[in-house]
This record gives structure tokens, C-alpha cells and sequence, in this order.
């Protein structure tokens, strides 16, 4: 997206009444962010959904404080990743509640191979803190590009941070406020290191701060990044349990460690358990296991290899454009190809057939 299109998206986001559902509908319909401020307002009152408030708000956009922004992304080198974008999220394209927009601050890759996110309570205890420090510690010795997502909270946040900055995993937090603060400001040394080695993310722009309705939005964004949300620690009510909800809605994978009926860090986990809202885990290779990650052997390999020097030209074309091992989305695929949609979708599910490319979610497709 360029710069003026994204000064008009903005502008569009800070306008009370209108989120991210609302925005999407808006664009599609009057083709552009800046469409959208140019059109008549009797044409805006026609869309469905759109009242006289909200266009008498759209009348009224404050444009300096979206120019302050821009001003902002460009002086801190803040990286964007709007809806429209190759580099957009690709996992959260599946998602209908999806930010149209996102704030970064890192280096790692946000459409990794694997990802997983750790999330639980805030009062974590000492049992908690060292579960997610040894599944880390394991899934870091068979998967060095592992992503580690997070939400830079008190608790098994941290935890799961600092347990993945420890054994070099990419990690990233996901904050519920603008990138001109870090809250909690004690976790501060934390995330200046996952900038390094990671990244934060956000969909707030700077001046937001941290509300309470804000973290319940951005566990959206933990459940729709992550391949598997393992919930450490959680009593009986907690964001956690809301992140595993979230991430049920959107069919990704759930998993919960057991604890003693009697301690109450660990009911929650046990209610999901129970109820069949999480698999229970006692180990990485737990995990690995039912994810599935275990399947490619060396003999697979070899099987693969020997699969390769079988296949048609269209289909040796598809694996050769998917051994970056970055996942890509079924439309990018036909642009690099040079394929229509319709001729490479068969071609894709001959290569899921043969065992060599595994459809993730958001018609996304990575070597498996």
C-alpha cells in the first residue's frame, strides 16, 4: 500500500464507529481509503451499515493526527502490514475479524513455518514457569526456526519470552497499546532484546494506551497467528481462556497442560481439557506429535527426493517456488507461476496427495 492510501487508512481506523469489519466494507465498496473520504455523503448513507453518525464522523476525520502518525512510523522505522499486502499475515487472512492494519517493530518472520503461542496466567507459579521453559527448550533443539508468540504480559508471557530469547527461538510479543511505550514498563529490557532477536506487534497506533478492552482484542491476534495455542497456567476465568476460545473459533490447534484438581492456576487448563476445548500435553513431544511435525522421517525424505524426480513440469515449477520455506498464499502462487487459480488448485492437491506441500490455513501452502 502506498504511503497516501495508507495516511487514508489511518485516518479511517481512528474513526469512532467504524473497526475493522466496518473499514473493509467501506473500501471494497467505494474502492479505496481515500475514496471513502471523498465520496458524497449521501452515497456513504446507502451502504449497508452505515448511518449518519458514522458518516458525519468520516466528515470530521482528524488528518493531522493520522499525518502525526505516518511522521511517527517513518522516524522510528516502523514497518506496516496492511490487508492488502503480499507480506500481510498470512495466517490471519482466515481470520474475518483480521486488523486491516498492523504496526511492527522486529526482524523475525511473522509468516514462519511453524509458529506457536504460550499464554496463561498472570500469576504464574513456579511449576508454570518451568513447563514453558523445557517445551521451549525441547522444540528448540528440532525446530530452530520455531516463532514464539506471546502477549509481553506478567506471568507465562514473560516467561515464554524469555524462555525462547534463552534458546535463541525467534519471539514475538503482541501488545495491546501503541509502539511509543512498553507496558509492563519492568518487562521493558525484555522487549527491546525481542526487537533484536523477534519483534512486537501491534494494531494500535502511538498514543494508544494500554485499556483493559484492548488486550482482550489483541488475543485475537495471538490465536490467529499461531499454528498451536498452548494454554501453561490459568485459573478458572482469564484472558488465556479467551485467546483458547478465540483460537477454537478460528480451527486452530489447542492444547493445555493438566494440573492437580486442587490447584487453582491449573483449573482452567482442566475445564478445557474436559471439556474438550484443548488436547492435553505433558511434553514437546506431545505436541510434536499431535501437530503432526514428526511425520517427515529420513525415509520420507528419501521418498520425497525420489517423488521430485517424478513430477510434471507444473508441479516441479510449484515445489521450486515453495523451498524458501516460507508458506505462501494460493494467489501469489498463480502470480509467480503464471498460473491461473483453477489449473493450480489440482496441481496443489496432487502435491498434498504425494506428501510435499500441506495447505495451511488462509489457502496458504508451504513444503512440507
Amino acid at each position: 500500500m502506498n504511503r497516501q492510501e495508507l495516511f487514508y487508512l489511518i485516518a479511517l481506523l481512528q474513526i469512532k464507529g467504524v473497526g475493522n469489519i466496518t473499514a473493509r466494507n467501506l473500501i471494497a465498496i467505494t474502492g479505496s481509503c481515500e475514496a471513502i473520504f471523498k465520496e458524497k455523503p449521501s452515497n456513504l448513507l446507502r451502504i449497508q451499515g452505515i448511518g449518519s453518525n458514522t458518516v458525519q464522523e468520516i466528515q470530521k476525520a482528524n488528518m493531522a493526527k493520522a499525518a502525526k502518525e505516518i511522521e511517527f512510523i517513518e522516524k522510528n522505522n516502523i514497518a506496516t502490514f496492511t490487508y492488502s499486502d503480499e507480506n500481510y499475515p498470512s495466517r490471519l487472512n482466515d481470520c474475518v475479524d483480521a486488523p486491516l492494519l498492523l504496526y511492527y517493530k522486529g526482524n523475525a518472520a511473522l509468516n514462519a513455518v511453524k509458529t506457536i503461542s504460550l499464554v496463561g496466567t498472570r500469576n504464574a507459579t513456579e511449576y508454570g514457569k518451568e513447563l514453558s521453559e523445557r517445551l521451549i527448550a525441547d522444540l528448540s533443539d528440532k525446530y530452530p526456526e520455531l516463532l514464539v508468540i506471546s502477549g509481553l504480559a506478567y506471568g507465562i508471557d514473560i516467561a515464554a519470552h524469555k524462555a525462547a530469547l534463552k534458546h535463541n527461538l525467534p519471539t514475538i510479543g503482541i501488545i495491546a497499546h501503541g509502539l511509543d511505550r512498553i507496558y509492563p514498563a519492568t518487562h521493558r529490557k525484555t522487549a527491546v532484546e525481542m526487537v533484536s532477536h523477534g519483534g512486537l506487534l501491534t494494531e494500535y497506533p502511538s498514543g494508544t494506551n494500554p485499556d483493559r478492552q484492548n488486550f482482550v482484542m489483541r488475543n485475537r491476534i495471538i490465536a490467529g497467528l499461531s499454528d498451536a495455542v498452548i494454554v501453561v497456567e490459568s485459573a478458572e476465568k482469564g484472558g488465556a481462556l479467551i485467546t483458547a476460545e478465540v483460537a477454537n473459533s478460528y480451527n486452530r490447534d489447542v492444547f493445555a497442560f493438566p494440573g492437580r484438581t486442587t490447584d487453582v492456576s491449573s483449573r482452567g487448563c482442566n475445564n478445557l481439557i474436559l471439556q474438550n476445548k484443548a488436547s492435553l500435553i505433558q511434553s514437546a513431544e506431545d505436541l510434536i506429535n499431535l501437530m503432526g511435525w514428526d511425520k517427515v522421517s529420513s525415509t520420507n525424505k528419501v521418498v520425497q527426493q525420489q517423488l521430485f524426480l517424478d513430477l510434471t513440469e507444473e508441479e516441479q515449477l510449484i515445489t521450486n517456488l515453495l523451498k524458501e520455506n516460507t508458506p505462501k498464499q494460493i494467489n501469489l502462487l498463480s502470480i509467480e507461476s503464471n498460473l491461473p487459480v483453477y489449473r493450480l488448485s489440482p496441481i496443489l492437491l496432487e502435491l498434498e496427495f504425494k506428501g510435499l506441500v500441506k495447505c495451511m490455513p488462509g489457502g496458504t501452502y508451504s513444503l512440507r
